[in-house]
């Protein structure tokens, strides 16, 4: 069984990574009902939490059903991080996760996120501060390296576990593959099975079928997944995962009825949380995910991602159930 701190999240759990403008509330809570162990937050600016921005600390909301929920945030400066950490701690999260693999610009331009991978003992003296700074489990999300010449990934896990990180998660790719190519597990199994480490070690980065989940736990004997991309939109993936981890087979995928109650359920709690226009437009990148597999869906989904009024939305919806009603997906 995997722990962070003293908790307990499960043999070979599923987390719900921390992506931006994704894994909000409304998005939390459907994982979380489809079989996700441990969600994440979006990541969260250190320096938009100290000088109270509200898009940063609005995505400080947490709820009891999400539990054990982590909030991620990023930053580069030890000042900015430590007071942040007081802030979260606020919130009641069950565990507080530092970003140091963001590979976006914007980001890693302030030396935060995958930026700090190019500065490893500050990375190391960071993550120790804030450990030091609180009594909530403190984990890491972080790449491999900054390029593949750069790569020291046991080190690296090695360093932050002795400075007092609770958990690893590892995406298989570097800094400079951004999200092209493919993710190299070989790494994170090193790091997994370095004699030194007793903390446990997730993997992360194309992890998109049950089979890919399945790999990575008995191939690679990793501790946990982290799931990405493969949930937007798609929440059921961590129940399916789990089924076929349990039977060896594929579950049936959901229904329209089942797709299109749970598109109507997400807007509607978007837009309860964030208000009508955002949680409109936020929600859209979902759209696709959700009904994949629909032959000549073009139009309907054009209707979902080009209207601005969530009574367009929801009647848009309804088309689509009354459409394709009975429609078989494989």
């Amino acid at each position: 069984m995997a722990k962070i701190g003293d908790i307990d999240v499960g043999e070979f759990p599923l987390l719900l990574a921390p992506m931006e403008d994704v894994s909000d509330p409304p998005f939390r809570a459907l994982c979380k009902e489809q079989g996700a162990d441990v969600v994440y937050t979006e990541f969260i600016s250190s320096e938009g939490l100290i000088r109270d921005a509200a898009k940063s600390v609005m995505k400080l909301d947490i709820y009891e059903k999400e539990r054990p929920v982590g909030i991620q945030i990023f930053g580069a400066n030890l000042d900015s991080m430590l007071k942040s950490v007081e802030i979260v701690e606020a919130s009641g999260p069950d565990i507080i996760d530092i970003n140091f693999g963001c590979p976006v610009k914007k980001v890693v331009s302030k030396g935060a996120g995958a930026g700090i991978l190019k500065d490893i003992d500050l990375m190391v003296s960071l993550t120790k501060a804030m450990v030091e700074h609180t009594k909530l489990p403190i984990t890491v999300k972080t790449r491999l390296g900054w390029d593949h010449d750069s790569i020291k990934i046991i080190e690296v896990a090695e360093r932050l576990q002795d400075v007092g990180a609770k958990a690893i998660a590892i995406h298989g790719r570097t800094r400079a593959q951004m999200y092209k190519g493919n993710a190299d597990w070989r790494p994170i199994a090193d790091v997994k099975n370095n004699p030194r480490m007793h903390i446990p070690v997730f993997g992360n980065g194309d992890v998109d079928t049950p089979e890919r989940a399945m790999e990575m736990r008995d191939q690679y004997g990793l501790d946990g997944a982290m799931i990405g991309r493969a949930s937007i939109g798609y929440p059921w993936f961590f129940k399916e995962v789990k089924h076929y981890f349990k039977t060896g087979e594929h579950l049936s995928p959901p229904t329209i009825e089942e797709r299109v109650s749970a598109a109507r359920r997400h807007l509607q709690m978007a837009i309860d949380w964030k208000g009508e226009k955002l949680g409109v437009f936020e929600t859209r990148r979902h759209y696709t995910n959700y009904f994949k597999g629909i032959p000549h869906f073009k139009e309907h989904r054009t209707k979902m991602v080009t209207s601005d009024l969530p009574e367009d939305v929801f009647a848009a919806f309804d088309e689509v159930e009354s459409t394709f009603k009975g429609f078989e997906f494989v």
